[in-house]
């Protein structure tokens, strides 16, 4: 069932991520060893502890977790509308989750509220356009939900100039920022990424059969426009709590379903999941640490460098896919 180049993925995905999380421990405003590593949790060394425990570990997981939940939605997403480029952000469900947590930053809201109005308002929006899309084409369906977008958009704009010096806060924000991660941010994204994942888990040999078309989902006894609708409200769950915690990252959820397909020359979601999470995550870990140590001390936001490297990989794969190299 597995094939050998699911297994050579898999091997060399762990191998990276353990590589990934020591030198990210390692890079930062000050270089620290693997010997200050080790040693710091035997140390009376109140700093260095909290440096490596409560603000780069933390932040390490984030990364991690959001880049699964980005990854795995992205999947899910091309699959329910069977077109490659359906990302959350290029459909606009990432900014109807934007939308959703800056109202909860302009009524003072906890945290979990970010995602929670999110989760709402990108739910809302996700269901809509799977409404227009099963009467539309793929383009009818990406211009809809681009003009949706730049609606929801002009309202964002408005609240960030009422907030008025702090907007910038938000500014940050919208770029992709993991700075503020915490421990307490992190419980809260395991829960729906463990239940997002469980959910499109379970559902991966019927995702597999609407693959082949609704018809024969049906003749299958499989009730497509149901499973499509629910497994794009759980996507609207993952794609709220990503951006709730760190704003608008792209490309993640674009590309990584595509190179996983490619490597592995299956569509087999058993297969193309499991590793398009596992890679989401490392790519995006990846990323916040080259954000942190290109200009350090200065950090640029992550989402610049989602798209420097993302833009031109998914230039590479549409070009490729089109016969053009």
């Amino acid at each position: 069932m597995y094939s050998k180049r699911f297994t050579i993925s898999l091997v060399f995905i762990i191998l990276a991520y353990i590589f990934m999380s020591f030198l990210a421990l390692m890079l930062g405003d000050e270089f620290l060893n693997l010997n200050a590593i080790f040693n710091a949790f035997a140390s009376d060394d109140e700093l260095l502890k909290t440096v490596l425990l409560d603000i780069r570990l933390p932040r390490i997981i984030m990364a991690i977790l959001i880049g699964m939940l980005l990854a795995s939605s992205g999947a899910i997403t091309q699959s329910v509308f069977t077109n490659p480029i359906a990302d959350p952000y290029i459909i606009g469900i990432a900014s109807a989750a934007t939308f959703g947590a800056v109202m909860a930053y302009v009524f003072k809201l906890g945290d979990l509220y970010f995602g929670i109005l999110g989760f709402i308002f990108s739910c809302v929006f996700s269901l809509i356009v799977f409404k227009i899309s099963n009467k539309s084409s793929i383009a009818a369906l990406l211009i809809i939900g681009i003009a949706i977008s730049s609606f929801l958009g002009a309202f964002t704009s408005f609240f960030m100039y009422y907030i008025g010096e702090d907007s910038f806060k938000i500014v940050a924000w919208l770029m992709g920022y993991l700075g503020l991660s915490s421990w307490s941010k992190v419980a809260m994204l395991f829960i729906p990424l463990v239940f997002c994942l469980a959910y499109f888990y379970a559902y991966k040999n019927e995702l597999n059969i609407i693959l082949s078309g609704d018809e024969e989902a049906r003749n299958l006894g499989v009730d497509a426009n149901k499973l499509k609708r629910n497994l794009l409200i759980v996507s609207s769950l993952a794609v709220a709590f990503a951006v709730a915690f760190t704003g608008l990252i792209g490309f993640v959820g674009l590309i990584i379903p595509h190179i996983v397909r490619l490597f592995i020359k299956n569509y087999n979601n058993t297969l193309v999941l499991p590793i398009c999470t596992l890679l989401g995550g490392l790519f995006l870990l990846i990323c916040d640490t080259l954000a942190r140590v290109i200009l350090a001390p200065i950090e640029i936001p992550i989402g610049i460098i989602t798209a420097f490297f993302g833009a031109p990989i998914f230039l590479f794969l549409a070009l490729r896919a089109r016969s053009f190299l």
